[in-house]
């Protein structure tokens, strides 16, 4: 809890000090999120894949009614996710853990955002329990152009590996083209070391739709955000995506990820089993990077954080400390998720 506000105290700060230098300028505000929303499934059966696993299939009563507390507990914390600053939610941001399309809709037409204007870019992927990623985005801000699913096509032990797809997206935020890739990788399931391969080569494949964005953009604003099942400092990230955790060392093409060093600060957005990681992430290409020279003349990252309000923790129990789960020992906590959104400020001088 320590660190929760030393970091909130920090960022206002750093605010603060961004204001005062540039004192008379005025800027737009753009929030960047990703959540996973933690089994955001709706209380119909299909038999297409294995929903029944699902903790919504699994209640025994009053499916209908939680189906709607959770759908109204997940639209009012995107709501919140950078509103402090931008005054309204987040421009773009990626989702995982969610059945189809169905759920989307019925979030973004929810009372918390359905004035916000949310558009839906959604694949089923291939998953076997059915769950997807997508990304909701505000159309006032942001106007897609491109987008497009692929599968990690991930085999272990000699079989395919059914998960997520991995999404992007290109559009113009305001009038700067940028994309954003979605991802959710494959879990710890057996263990971190055995099951590691898996994640490194779902990384291996965003490595190749970077370099697909970039045969027609070189000098591309890339965002990559997701759940990626891994620590800021595991080989998925520094081997293979290669990601750099200090602006200083950050070169062209190089790939920055803000929450490498507050993983080594001690701040996660998981708990489980009493440890804590910090698998959520959004990481950034080098041209939408602020060095320090504090040119916000297009859209550069300001501060990344991790959106970790006090409600958002559970207060008693197992789970005491941990993100505060929607779901637990069979039944519905009245929670939210046992993961926290993370988000970064792209900020850039109005003209």
């Amino acid at each position: 809890m320590k660190k929760r506000v030393i970091f909130n105290v920090l960022f206002l700060m750093t605010f603060s000090i961004l204001s005062s230098q540039e004192k008379g300028k005025q800027y737009n505000i753009r929030t960047i999120a990703f959540y996973n929303v933690e089994n955001l499934y709706d209380t119909i059966n299909d038999e297409t894949i294995n929903d029944e696993a699902s903790p919504m299939m699994e209640l025994k009563a009053n499916k209908s009614k939680i189906y709607w507390e959770k759908i109204n507990n997940m639209a009012s914390v995107i709501a919140q996710i950078g509103a402090e600053k931008a005054n309204t939610g987040p421009a773009i941001i990626g989702v995982s853990e969610i059945e189809n399309l169905s759920v989307l809709e019925d979030l973004v037409k929810s009372e918390h955002l359905s004035k916000m204007g949310y558009g839906i870019i959604h694949y089923d992927s291939p998953d076997k329990r059915g769950i997807d990623v997508a990304l909701l985005y505000q159309k006032r801000y942001f106007k897609p152009v491109f987008h497009q699913s692929f599968d990690p096509n991930i085999y272990r032990d000699g079989y395919k590996v059914y998960t997520r797809d991995q999404l992007l997206v290109s559009g113009y935020l305001d009038d700067e083209l940028i994309h954003v890739i979605v991802n959710h990788w494959p879990s710890r399931s057996g263990g971190e070391a055995k099951s590691r391969p898996s994640r490194e080569k779902a990384a291996y494949q965003n490595t190749k739709i970077i370099e697909q964005v970039r045969e027609k953009d070189p000098n591309a604003k890339i965002l990559i955000m997701g759940d990626f099942n891994d620590d800021p400092t595991n080989s998925s990230f520094k081997n293979v995506l290669k990601t750099i955790g200090k602006k200083e060392d950050v070169a062209e093409n190089d790939i920055f990820n803000p929450y490498e060093e507050m993983h080594k600060k001690g701040f996660n957005t998981l708990g489980y089993r009493d440890n804590i990681n910090l698998f959520d992430m959004v990481l950034i290409s080098e041209p939408l990077l602020n060095k320090g020279e504090n040119d916000f003349s297009t859209y550069k990252m300001f501060k990344a954080m991790i959106f970790n309000k006090s409600f958002l923790t559970g207060r008693t129990g197992q789970y005491k400390g941990y993100p505060f789960r929607s779901f637990a020992d069979g039944g519905f906590t009245g929670g939210y998720s046992d993961h926290y959104p993370v988000y970064i400020y792209l900020i850039k001088e109005r003209k």
